[in-house]
């Protein structure tokens, strides 16, 4: 059992930044494939960016180049930075977590309660 909970979510001008930080329970974090996602109101959730357990990093493509995750294992954490937001990337923030085979898409473990970022134009 794993338990996940965002932090990190606010309000912020449009240009800035926040950093998203994920906190994890449990001795096998470190196995675990971490993600984030997001959920604008009337849409449905997507998804924004995903490391490994290895460290191997992926980004939906309209935040490649802004937006960085990573990952600290001794503190049971991810944390995803977002640079140069704009007004689309408001929406609540879902931390993740899966192991095994598989896509994102096809399965995930564990979800956080979630946080929520907006974006003033």
């Amino acid at each position: 059992q794993v338990q996940l909970v965002e932090s990190g979510g606010g309000l912020v001008q449009a240009g800035g930044s926040l950093r998203l930080s994920c906190a994890g329970s449990g001795r096998t974090f470190r196995l675990f494939d971490m993600g984030w996602f997001r959920q604008a109101p009337g849409k449905e959730r997507e998804f924004v960016a995903a490391i490994t357990w290895s460290g191997g990093t992926h980004y939906t493509d309209s935040v490649t180049g802004r937006f960085t995750i990573s990952r600290e294992n001794a503190k049971n954490t991810v944390y995803l930075q977002m640079n140069s937001l704009k007004s689309e990337d408001t929406a609540a923030y879902y931390c993740a977590a899966r192991r095994g085979p598989g896509t994102w898409a096809g399965r995930v473990d564990y979800w956080g309660q979630g946080t929520q970022v907006t974006v003033s134009s």
